[in-house]
């Protein structure tokens, strides 16, 4: 990106254990051509050059900060999981964010609240697991998020196989009413194929109001980030979206064949690439 974005916030969601990985590594952690997939989304969110980062840990918090560190030129100690390092030349210094019980993508969020207060502009958010974004479909994500003036911003994908992923429901006029998560949604809702990609931008004050009404009232007993959706859309507000470049980009790593799919794409994209000289 050519110019800073001096009201961004990126929010990046890592405490994830992974279990379907087979491994008691912390999911963030697992490579991807030599580097821990994190580093992929982290660089993807300084090419946006926003004027914070931070990233929310849970699971091997201390291993996850420790692989920050090394990449960002963070001492190995610190202080508190909350304190920022130096700034350095690769951009604004990494904060972090403790979530210490795994009770979904909301409560995950709200650990960044102390973070937010008093905040205002862009916060982005981002999933830690979904390596293969491009600051390009995040550029376009948060231009109309501002276009529109919206409290809230969806990146949404069409997929041939949306199996386990939520679903955008929309109303009457195309616009963005609620997400539902596969294991909540209808027979019929788990027809739809427009999929939510756990990418957002958010209002910061309209965010941390919703992340306080949510409620663990779903199958999995979670506070769901999706849920702001909802709650920001019945006060009124307006909830825009973009869809992504391309599904593939979108695509979050949850097993080793996922891992491994990942990995391909991103050489395949490499060698796409055009080359200099």
């Amino acid at each position: 990106m050519e110019e800073a974005n001096g009201d961004l916030i990126t929010l990046i969601l890592a405490a994830g254990k992974g279990t379907r990985m087979h491994s008691d590594l912390a999911k963030v952690l697992h490579r991807i051509s030599g580097r821990p997939m994190i580093h992929y989304v982290l660089d993807t969110a300084r090419a946006l050059r926003p004027r914070r980062i931070i990233v929310i840990v849970g699971h091997q918090a201390d291993a996850v900060r420790r692989e920050l560190a090394g990449s960002t030129g963070l001492p190995e100690s610190h202080g508190p999981p909350e304190s920022p390092g130096p700034t350095g030349p690769t951009g604004p210094p990494v904060e972090f964010a403790v979530q210490e019980e795994q009770l979904g993508t909301g409560h995950a969020v709200r650990q960044a609240g102390p973070l937010l207060a008093g905040e205002s502009g862009v916060v982005l958010v981002l999933a830690g697991d979904t390596p293969l974004i491009r600051p390009s479909t995040l550029a376009s994500l948060i231009q109309a998020h501002r276009r529109d003036g919206a409290a809230a911003s969806v990146l949404t994908a069409g997929v041939d196989d949306p199996t386990g992923l939520g679903r955008i429901l929309r109303d009457g006029a195309g616009r963005i009413d609620r997400i539902v998560e596969e294991k909540d949604a209808t027979e019929e809702q788990r027809a739809l194929k427009e999929i939510n990609t756990s990418t957002y931008c958010f209002e910061p004050v309209l965010l941390l109001r919703a992340l306080n009404r949510l409620s663990p009232e779903n199958r999995q007993g979670e506070y769901y980030l999706t849920d702001t959706i909802e709650i920001l859309r019945r006060e009124g507000h307006r909830i825009a979206d973009a869809p992504a470049g391309t599904p593939e980009e979108t695509m979050g790593i949850n097993t080793p064949e996922q891992l491994s799919a990942a990995e391909s794409w991103l050489l395949e994209r490499d060698r796409a690439r055009p080359r200099d000289g």
